[in-house]
């Protein structure tokens, strides 16, 4: 079976297809891409295990982790947008 794997950074991305057999698992893909093992996996977008079983055409996806908590990021625009003038 076929699946994709992707990794993307802010400016740019990395795409690549493995063949896999039946009943390959995530950490299985990752490994015959020659990426890294110890990072946190979705497929189309739903976070999953490393030892989640494949089907043929997922896509799996390395989240990076947060640069910023998304609360902090909140209260930084707020802040800047009340400081402004006007």
């Amino acid at each position: 079976m076929r699946v994709e794997l992707i990794r993307a950074w802010p400016r740019g991305f990395e795409r690549v297809e493995v063949e896999l057999p039946e009943g390959s698992t995530v950490s299985d893909a990752l490994e015959l891409a020659e990426w890294p093992r110890e990072v946190a996996v979705a497929v189309f977008g739903v976070r999953v295990a490393h030892e989640a079983t494949l089907a043929p055409g997922d896509r799996v996806e390395v989240l990076r982790p947060l640069q910023v908590d998304p609360k902090d990021a909140r209260r930084l625009r707020a802040a800047a947008k009340s400081a402004r003038p006007g």
